[in-house]
């Protein structure tokens, strides 16, 4: 009997200590899951912090400080206009129509907006884009603007409006295009911008909409400064804002051009903030255009900068080719771009095969050779080949450059024919 007590015992006591034991991982396992926690939420917080763009809430947040009142902060920011340099009179007619000021941009009233734009009628229309219409207005100060009137509904419709609002009222460069305000009044979400007289680009590439369509009237020379000044807004979201932007959707058709064909990136409603380690990658659902799109990203979902390098050598392309990225009623082989051109665009010989018949005579061949290889590293399937923006900026320089210099030393200067 003592010998059966005795074993009771041990088990009763090893039973108790496996109870206890496991109680411990358990808690410590707790304290882990919530350390774990805190780090995160201080990690986006910095993150937020470091790039100035705090979470919006119900109230308007406080000015920052030592900031200028809108109507100056407007003269110095690259969305100015002339216009708005009018005195007593126009200072008076810009505050019936401001609400108030946020973070350096307008706040609208839907009424003000509606009459600035002829309440919004067809015949404003000057463009129609995936998150609404755009219309053409003016503001009583007499500033041309362009009046984005979102309508796709729901939650993605409300984040890509705070998403644009929040970038664009802290980004400043000339190559990206100027917020000036914007409304959120009931059910409406506007976005007012500066207005670009020449619209976008792919309007100029593709003049009737079609692959086929009619002769694009951009010379050599216009395509490359569009080029330049593209990739310059590219690399000022990458290497300039940290965490960097990562615009996800950019294409021809968010290019925006003003009255000299300076060119401006535009519609940030799907950017993401990038990851702030080198070679990180943030995780997100596949959005953008088709034909645009990374294969990387499309295939796993892992968006990085060189995502947007590679949507960037696809435009790179439309403007060497004239052609639009997929357009499967072309001959077998030849319906999306990027498949059809970079077996060609490192071989000498058969570049030219590939360019725009419209730019015949406008070129050198040594400029379309070195503007194709920059294109082919683009759109390379791998990301890690792909260049950084800056590099590409770097590359494209000398070729804008050279091209000004000579037409200051001799107007009458003709390009060389491609085959010479």
């Amino acid at each position: 009997m003592t010998d059966g007590g005795d074993e009771y015992k041990r088990q009763e006591s090893v039973t108790l200590l496996v109870i206890v034991s496991l109680a411990a991982l358990s808690l410590l396992s707790l304290i882990a899951a919530f350390a774990y926690y805190c780090y995160i939420t201080r990690k986006v917080s910095r993150r937020l912090h470091s790039l100035h763009l705090p979470k919006r809430s119900s109230s308007p947040p406080p000015p920052p400080p030592r900031a200028p009142p809108p109507q100056q902060q407007g003269k110095d920011s690259p969305s100015s206009n002339s216009a708005s340099d009018g005195g007593g009179a126009a200072a008076a007619a810009a505050l019936s129509v401001v609400v108030a000021g946020e973070r350096g941009v307008q706040v609208f009233s839907y009424r003000h907006l509606h009459a600035a734009t002829g309440g919004f009628g067809r015949a404003h229309m000057v463009g129609q884009g995936s998150f609404g219409a755009v219309y053409r207005g003016v503001l009583p100060d007499g500033r041309k603007v362009a009046v984005k009137l979102m309508d796709r509904p729901g939650k993605q419709g409300e984040e890509e409006f705070e998403m644009e609002v929040e970038l664009l009222s802290r980004l400043r460069s000339p190559y990206l295009l100027g917020l000036i305000g914007h409304c959120s009044e009931g059910g409406h979400r506007l976005l007012v911008y500066e207005f670009m007289a020449n619209g976008g680009l792919q309007e100029h590439l593709y003049p009737n909409r079609g692959s086929c369509g009619g002769i694009s009237k951009l010379d050599w020379d216009t395509r490359m400064k569009i080029a330049l000044e593209a990739a310059k807004g590219l690399e000022y979201l990458h290497e300039r804002v940290n965490p960097p932007v990562i615009h996800r959707d950019f294409k021809s058709s968010n290019i925006l051009l003003d009255k000299d064909f300076h060119a401006r990136v535009s519609d940030f409603g799907l950017a993401k903030l990038g990851s702030d380690r080198a070679g990180g990658h943030v995780s997100t659902r596949v959005l953008g255009t088709q034909g645009y799109v990374a294969p990387e990203y499309a295939l796993t979902g892992h968006l990085t900068t060189k995502s947007d390098v590679y949507s960037y050598g696809v435009v790179l392309l439309e403007l060497l080719t004239g052609r639009v990225p997929v357009d499967m009623k072309r001959p077998p082989g030849e319906g999306v771009l990027v498949n059809w051109a970079l077996p060609m665009l490192t071989d000498r010989e058969k570049v030219v095969r590939i360019l725009d018949p419209a730019l015949e005579g406008q070129y050198s061949l040594k400029d379309a050779v070195q503007v194709a290889a920059i294109a082919a590293m683009c759109v390379q399937p791998e990301a890690d080949y792909r260049p950084l923006m800056a590099d590409v900026v770097q590359s494209l320089v000398p070729l804008v450059k050279n091209r000004s210099n000579q037409k200051a030393c001799n107007p009458n200067v003709q390009s060389s024919k491609p085959l010479d």
